[in-house]
Order: C-alpha cells, then sequence, then structure tokens
C-alpha cells in the first residue's frame, strides 16, 4: 500500500502486508519460537542483518512486523518497535536511547508507574529525573540543562487530562538538541498524531484502545529508523517482547478503532456534561468541555475530547469511594481504554505507589474519580454514577 494516499480508518484495516504462501485474507498468527534456514550461510547472513528474515520470536515475527507496520502507518512514523507492555515500551525507549549521567524532564502529570519506573530505577543507573508543570512551557525551559536528553510527556495526561502543548515542548526540545517522547494511550493515532506536531517518539499502551476489549497486554514505540535502531537493539538483547497471539489480537483491535473511538468521545462528552450539573460533583475535567483549562489548545491538536472523564466529588475519599462501591454496572478497575466503562479512584489505585506530595502536586485529591467512558448507552452510565452520587 502506498499509506500517504490512504485514510487512518483504512490504514487500520489494510496496513501491513506480511503474508504466507497461502494467501490468507485475515491476518495469520505465527505461533513458533523460531525459523528454519535454507542453509548454514542463510542462518550466518539473518543473524548479521545482511540478509531480512525472520530468526527467534524474541526480536522477529511476522504477525508482529504486521502489527508494527499498521500501527506506524497510522502514527505517520518510519518504524514501530512493539514490546510487552505500555511500560516494558518505556523502558525500551530510555535504555535504548539515554545513557549514565543523562537527564530527563517529565511531566509530573504522568502515570504513577512510569514515575515509579524513573524514580526508582532509572535513578539507580545514573539517569535523573525532573519533574515540570505539563502545561507551562517556562518549567520546561527552566529545567533543561547540558546533560538534559529527553522530554516525556503524555497528553492527555492521566488521570486530570490537562493538555501539554506539543508543538511549543517540541520546539524547545529541538532547540536544546533534546528528544521529545510522548505518550499518545489517551488519544490513539485517531485522536492525535504526535509527529505531526514535531515529537521525535510516540508511546503506546496498546493495551488499551488499539485492544479495546481488555483482553491482552502490548506497548510500542515509534519514531525515525535512526531513533528506533537502540530501541529495536535492547528489545533484541533483553527481550521485552509482544508475543504472536497478542499482536493478532492488536490487528482486529485495529481494525475497529476509529468507530470505537468515535464512539467513546461521544460517550464520553455526554457523560461529562451531564457530571458538571451534578450537585455532589464539584468539577469535571474533560477537554472536550468548554471550562476545562486548555480546552482551546485540546480541540487545536485533537480531533475531539476522547474517552476519559475525571472529576472530583464533594467529600473527599468516602464520597469517592460510595460512587464506586454503589456502582452496578461499570467495571470497578483501573484499566481503560475498553468498550466496558471503568471506575477508579486513582490516589489509592494508579497512582498510590507515588509520595503524598508527588500527588498533591500532580492535583490527585482524595475526592477524584477517574472513569473511562465505554460503549454502553450513555443513559444506564448515568444511572450506574447516580446511585452513588
Amino acid at each position: 500500500m502506498t499509506e500517504n494516499t490512504y485514510q487512518p480508518e483504512t490504514l487500520a484495516v489494510r496496513a501491513g502486508g506480511v503474508q504466507s504462501q497461502f494467501h490468507e485474507h485475515s491476518e495469520a498468527m505465527f505461533l513458533t519460537s523460531s525459523f528454519t534456514f535454507d542453509s548454514a550461510a542463510q542462518a550466518a547472513a539473518r543473524f548479521i542483518g545482511e540478509e531480512p528474515g525472520n530468526i527467534y520470536a524474541r526480536f522477529t515475527n511476522p504477525t508482529v512486523t504486521m502489527f508494527e507496520e499498521r500501527l506506524a502507518a497510522l502514527e505517520g512514523a518510519e518504524q514501530c518497535v512493539a514490546t510487552a507492555s505500555g511500560m516494558s515500551a518505556i523502558l525500551a525507549c530510555c535504555m535504548g536511547l539515554l545513557k549514565s549521567g543523562d537527564h530527563i524532564v517529565a511531566s509530573r502529570s504522568l502515570f504513577g508507574a512510569s514515575i515509579n519506573l524513573f524514580n526508582n530505577y532509572f535513578r539507580k543507573f545514573g539517569v535523573e529525573t525532573t519533574y515540570v508543570s505539563a502545561t507551562d512551557v517556562s518549567e520546561w525551559t527552566a529545567a533543561v540543562h547540558p546533560e538534559t536528553k529527553l522530554f516525556f510527556l503524555e497528553t492527555p495526561s492521566n488521570p486530570l487530562t490537562e493538555i501539554s502543548d506539543i508543538s511549543a515542548i517540541a520546539a524547545l526540545a529541538k532547540q536544546h538538541n533534546v528528544l521529545l517522547a510522548v505518550d499518545n494511550c489517551f488519544c490513539t493515532p485517531i485522536l492525535q498524531r504526535p509527529l505531526e506536531l514535531g515529537a521525535d517518539i510516540v508511546i503506546h499502551s496498546a493495551t488499551k484502545y488499539i485492544d479495546g476489549q481488555g483482553r491482552v497486554l502490548g506497548g510500542a514505540v515509534l519514531g525515525s529508523k535512526k531513533l528506533m535502531e537502540p530501541v529495536y537493539g535492547f528489545l533484541r538483547t533483553a527481550g521485552p517482547t509482544m508475543s504472536a497471539f497478542n499482536a493478532w489480537v492488536f490487528l482486529k483491535g485495529l481494525e475497529t478503532l476509529k468507530i470505537r473511538m468515535d464512539a467513546h468521545c461521544a460517550n464520553a462528552l455526554a457523560v461529562a456534561q451531564w457530571l458538571e450539573a451534578q450537585p455532589n460533583v464539584a468539577r469535571v475535567f474533560y477537554p472536550g468541555l468548554p471550562s476545562h483549562p486548555q480546552h482551546a489548545l485540546a480541540m487545536k491538536q485533537q480531533k475531539s475530547g476522547g474517552g476519559i472523564v475525571s472529576f472530583e466529588v464533594k467529600g473527599g475519599r468516602e464520597a469517592a469511594w460510595r460512587v464506586i462501591d454503589n456502582a452496578r454496572m461499570v467495571s470497578i478497575t483501573a484499566n481503560l481504554g475498553d468498550t466496558k466503562t471503568t471506575l477508579t479512584h486513582p490516589a489509592t489505585t494508579t497512582h498510590a505507589r507515588i509520595t503524598p506530595e508527588a500527588r498533591a502536586a500532580a492535583g490527585i485529591t482524595e475526592g477524584l474519580l477517574r472513569i473511562a467512558v465505554g460503549l454502553e448507552a450513555v443513559g444506564d452510565i448515568q444511572a450506574d454514577l447516580a446511585r452513588g452520587l
């Protein structure tokens, strides 16, 4: 396919052209740990990279390659490196591109596990991280020093849906010869394409919307071939590998990504508007609402508001837990991006392992709830929340 001639919904169905001798119409699953060679010479050529082809499923598998090619086409990237999870995608990116003594500037509005990875593990190997506002570019400017090699952000952020100005931060990164990595998990390439806005690297937890039904784990790192070479090298050596089965599930998920994201966004907007009218809700965080602090920016760099709504209930943790405990339909789980609506209390789940001070700095209060709006009838979702409100 000539990818630049097709719309995203077509690429989501058709991109990635690996096919066996059987000419299957639906993508095949290659469930094998290794691949055979025609001769010793061919094996040698494959292992040193003189001849393309599959070698060992830790780093080469046709089904995984199909997924990588399809997601790369959707993001407008030269190359995708698929990984075992979203967190292993961040790990592979940083291990491939950073070294001891390097410095990261990251948004303080990150998923809790990302903060723990930077603080508890990268720091042990001499990579330090400075946390700054997701929305104030001047803080990013002030945090840069000669050892800074990477800017890292997620937009919209988890869980408060803060919107970072990708173009402005990308311009700053280029000015200082720093790479910009954007976690695009909440939006997917259907709603936002960070590379077009100046980012160097895109990170995904494919576990979320790319699967879309909460079935399997996976991640991806995308960018230029030059940047992905050391990321792929880390994957080949260390092995945080996406399985062929999971890649096949993600391929099927991508086929419906556009229509699912449209439905998630429509439902989320309706739920967010309803929540704003509830007397026991103190504040609603949703980029599609005019009340959101970065609403104009969100509508400029995203195609719509996304499927994640966070809201603060009056009464702190007790009131927030009452909403959760009175739910009868929505799923009480920290996962998101599912056809099933999910509800969680970030302060005691996704961000429980970071310090209270870090939670406070990120605006994660005891009364905050995050709802990943699914594809059920909007009225049923609202009625389930209303029980606890």
